[in-house]
């Protein structure tokens, strides 16, 4: 048996499609984090079974849907990406197998309307497919969850649409809470930030980014990406600063 689950808050503009693009699971899970639109009462239209829990961190949540998905094998699915019929033979397939407990899947990240191929974006491939009960999220990783596996690990062909960033203003509303998980995060860890971080990290993710990952290559598109990263790659140090004044 296979489980879809998506985690969601106010994605009453993607839940649907993204359901839809899924109706080929044994169960479809929506684990919610109290939205205040039509999220839950979309999902439940489509027949999917919801359940409500308040937000801590990623990882925490993941582990949490892990535990009330019903299938033998989780496949995890953001409201705002889109699963193709191809890559729903090829779960198929894969799950009927003993090994490996754990897939990554190849993301195709469409940003402002287009597909974007270097920059870091591609090839995103995410560890999305698990046999449950061999997996769980490390929980020292609130953001850009790590997978803990008790077993090997492959790779699917087929890749899961994501429509990430429509508008300029998501992608900052966004950027701007991952900043501060990810301060928290390396603050966790122990480290600080030196007074030049906030300057000399910015242009290393740049560089980073455009030349040695090639983010010139999607033109326009790949310039404002590496550029948008670079700043809040540096907005980052400055709020670990800001903690450690703490």
């Amino acid at each position: 048996m296979l489980s879809v689950v998506i985690l969601t808050k106010n994605e009453a503009h993607n839940i649907g499609d993204c359901l839809a693009s899924v109706r080929w699971a044994d169960e479809l899970l929506v684990l919610d984090s109290c939205s205040t639109d039509e999220t839950v009462a979309i999902a439940q239209a489509q027949g999917a079974r919801v359940a409500q829990r308040a937000f801590q961190d990623w990882a925490d949540q993941r582990n949490a849907a892990l535990d009330l998905a019903a299938g033998e094998w989780v496949f995890f699915v953001d409201a705002d990406e889109r699963a193709t019929p191809e890559l729903a033979a090829e779960i198929r397939r894969v799950c009927a197998q003993e090994s490996p407990v754990g897939w990554w899947v190849p993301r195709r990240n469409y940003i402002f309307g287009r597909w974007i191929r270097h920059a870091g974006w591609s090839p995103d491939y995410q560890l999305r497919l698990l046999r449950r009960g061999r997996a769980r999220y490390d929980l020292t990783r609130p953001v850009h969850e790590l997978v803990l596996l008790d077993g090997e690990a492959g790779y699917l062909q087929n890749p899961l649409l994501h429509y990430n960033y429509d508008r300029l203003s998501q992608f900052i509303a966004k950027q701007n809470r991952y900043t501060s998980l990810e301060a928290q995060e390396l603050r966790g860890k122990g480290l600080r930030a030196k007074p030049w971080s906030p300057i000399l990290q910015p242009w290393r993710e740049f560089v980073r980014r455009y030349v040695t990952l090639e983010g010139y290559k999607d033109g326009g598109h790949g310039l404002l990406l590496s550029l948008l990263m670079a700043y809040y790659s540096g907005v980052t140090y400055v709020k670990l600063r800001r903690l450690g004044k703490q």
